[in-house]
């Protein structure tokens, strides 16, 4: 998928349906809707010579994926698939979806793998399999190597290849050279090598006082699952399976993002209650279509302005891209992102998922990796999620616009939330962030409303990039422009243990801190200034700086009680998670009021109000356990309490 022309005709018809406008999309139904659709089952009793019925099912899901049509259900049966999917056509509508979903109370696991046996011991820890090149076909994840805008081995020159082996499930990691993998395996670390000729591929790996011949070891062969081979396939839903082990590339913005599972370029898709991991970048891709200039000079801002155009010009409107439903799905072990998309993600939901081990090897780098990682996140709700362990946990780059980021729980990262050259309107509420550092600000438009901050905020005072902003809840752009730090709103939040805002003492445009409780050590605005920091900077970042003036921050309305100690702890157990936290009834007598569209200031740049993705009115009148707030006089913080007190609180 190299060029645009092969769509052109395709893209045609869409943009007549659509209007070529932004178009409100249909509302993504949470009921399976097939009227008068079809089911058909597979199996690995079965064969894909049958007619796909219950008594005589299909062998393979792809099978299943030629013969659906909109409004049919393809029901696996359990067992291990070693498979790709690729969907040759969506659903009509939401009405009429093509559905993919495990058999109820049945395991069904797809894999990007396939095993491997007679290893032959070759000294210590080390162990040979010599695998024929036949296995691969036309992809050989061992000779091809990860690439593309803004990836960075390290160290520099270091070569990374799609490949991985798996003892049992969990992965080895790549040896830097051919000798490590001959030396005494490390019990956390082990490593492989692989080395291919014509007609072989041979891999070397360490099996510490383990006999890999007795256990299950297993090699990369994929590059993907699930994941059409062209763009437009819409209205999928993907519901209930076990995804891993998948040779997945590096995603950059300005190129086509695949996963181990991903939409191409479609709308309203529905990935719920799946487990996705151990896929070498990403685990589920929303992002940009491929075309002739992949990682082609594109690997700046003034190349993803490019990117923009070009993904405009291809249908990058409500009508026709995104509208994706992303919830309850567990996502684990992705050496790049967990959800990665470019553009492609718009006007989505994302929720209920639970996130985890990301970029936890640090192998490599480069600057796309994340729990989350969207550029071009126009109305897109991320809410109810779980994301730790971690590099970044939401990093939202480029044209958040109209975003609102609500009741997530986010700990043991790297740093949290970061918002990078965005003008705004981003909401930002009820959400626990644990880490030691909370906030990464590259970005103005946006309001921080009745979250617990209990790490540091960094903040970037300026950046010379010139990024665009959208006309309201659309794709349309209204212009560019550089991104002065400032222009927040910081309203009712609570601040405890390593809390510290105060890099926001000053800022180019207005930073205002309203209804905030500050406890123990955590550090309000004005009391102490870092100095000036600053993001890419031009030849002309200087003169444009001149149009602005530092400005002080307006702290009304706050409470400061160092002497109170909320002794925030989180206990996770089984698969549930508990808060510990301490309030004072004290911060009640500090009035606040009810945060909404109406309390809250337009962002400058954009001069566009918060409010819902659907264009309506919001009040922020629930908390994060979803316990309504006192209308009168509202709790600082994500929960609402009357006492004062320890609470141990659920909170996922």
């Amino acid at each position: 998928m190299k060029t645009i022309k092969r769509f052109s005709v395709l893209l045609a018809v869409i943009l007549i349906v659509a209007g070529c406008t932004d178009k409100k999309p249909e509302t993504v139904n949470d009921s399976l809707k097939t009227p008068a659709g079809r089911i058909l089952h597979v199996a690995l009793t079965g064969n894909d010579t049958n007619e796909g019925s219950s008594g005589l099912p299909f062998r393979t899901i792809q099978k299943a994926a030629d013969e659906a049509m909109p409004g049919d259900i393809i029901t696996v049966h359990a067992g291990i698939y070693r498979e790709r999917i690729t969907p040759p056509r969506g659903g009509d509508s939401d009405a009429q979806r093509i559905v993919y979903q495990a058999a109820a109370g049945e395991k069904v696991e797809i894999r990007g793998s396939e095993i491997v046996r007679d290893w032959k011991k070759i000294s210590g820890d080390t162990w040979e399999a010599k695998i024929p090149n036949s296995l691969f076909g036309a992809f050989n994840p061992y000779t091809e190597l990860i690439k593309g805008d803004w990836f960075t081995p390290t160290p520099a020159g270091r070569k990374y290849h799609r490949g991985a082996v798996y003892l049992n499930g969990d992965w080895l990691m790549e040896a830097a050279e051919r000798k490590e993998v001959f030396a005494p395996a490390d019990d956390k670390n082990p490593l492989w090598w692989a080395e291919a000729d014509a007609a072989n591929t041979t891999i070397w790996a360490q099996f510490k006082n383990t006999d890999p011949n007795q256990q299950t070891v297993e090699i990369n062969v994929r590059p993907v699952i699930f994941y059409p081979d062209k763009p437009f396939i819409n209205y999928l839903t993907i519901s209930g399976f076990t995804m891993q082990h998948a040779a997945t590339n590096w995603a950059p913005p300005t190129a086509e993002q695949t996963g181990l599972i991903g939409t191409h370029w479609s709308r309203g898709w529905i990935i719920e209650n799946n487990t996705i991991q151990y896929s070498k970048c990403v685990g589920i891709a929303l992002g940009k279509y491929g075309d002739d200039f992949d990682n082609r000079d594109t690997e700046s801002a003034e190349g993803y302005v490019g990117t923009i155009k070009r993904a405009l010009a291809f249908g990058w409107n409500k009508g026709t891209i995104g509208g994706h439903v992303v919830r309850n799905n567990k996502i684990a072990y992705c050496e790049q992102t967990g959800i990665v998309g470019s553009m492609g993600c718009a006007f989505s939901v994302v929720e209920g998922n639970e996130i985890h081990d990301i970029h936890i090897r640090r192998l490599f780098t480069g600057a796309e990796m994340a729990g989350i990682k969207f550029h071009g996140a126009v109305d897109v709700r991320i809410r109810n999620n779980h994301i730790y362990r971690a590099n970044m946990g939401i990093w939202l780059d480029w044209m958040a616009q109209g975003v609102q980021v609500q009741n997530n729980l986010l700990h043991d990262n790297s740093l949290d939330i970061f918002l990078e050259v965005n003008h705004g309107p981003m909401l930002v509420s009820n959400n626990i962030m644990l880490s030691k550092t909370s906030l990464l600000m590259n970005s103005s438009g946006a309001a921080f409303v009745h979250n617990l901050f209990s790490g540091k905020i960094d903040v970037i005072n300026y950046d010379s990039r010139l990024t665009p902003y959208h006309k309201a809840h659309s794709t349309f752009v209204a212009a560019l422009h550089d991104n002065p730090g400032g222009d927040i709103q910081f309203i009712n939040n609570l601040f405890v243990d390593g809390g510290d805002a105060s890099q926001y003492s000053k800022a180019l445009l207005p930073v205002v801190f309203d209804g905030n409780v500050y406890t123990g050590s955590a550090v309000m605005a004005g009391q102490k200034v870092d100095g000036d920091k600053y993001g890419e900077m031009n030849s002309k970042a200087q003169e444009q700086m001149m149009k602005y003036t530092y400005q002080p921050a307006n702290e009304v309305n706050a409470l400061t009680k160092n002497d109170f100690q909320a002794s925030v702890r989180l206990e996770q157990q089984d698969n549930a998670a508990y808060l510990e936290i301490s309030f004072d009834k004290e911060w009640l007598a500090q009035k606040r009021t009810l945060v909404s569209t109406g309390t809250l200031k337009n962002a400058v740049v954009t001069d566009l109000p918060f409010e819902n993705t659907d264009g309506s009115a919001f009040v922020i009148d629930a908390d994060y356990t979803g316990n309504k707030r006192n209308p009168e006089n509202p709790s600082p913080g994500p929960f609402e309490f009357t006492e004062t007190g320890k609470q141990k609180i659920r909170v996922w």
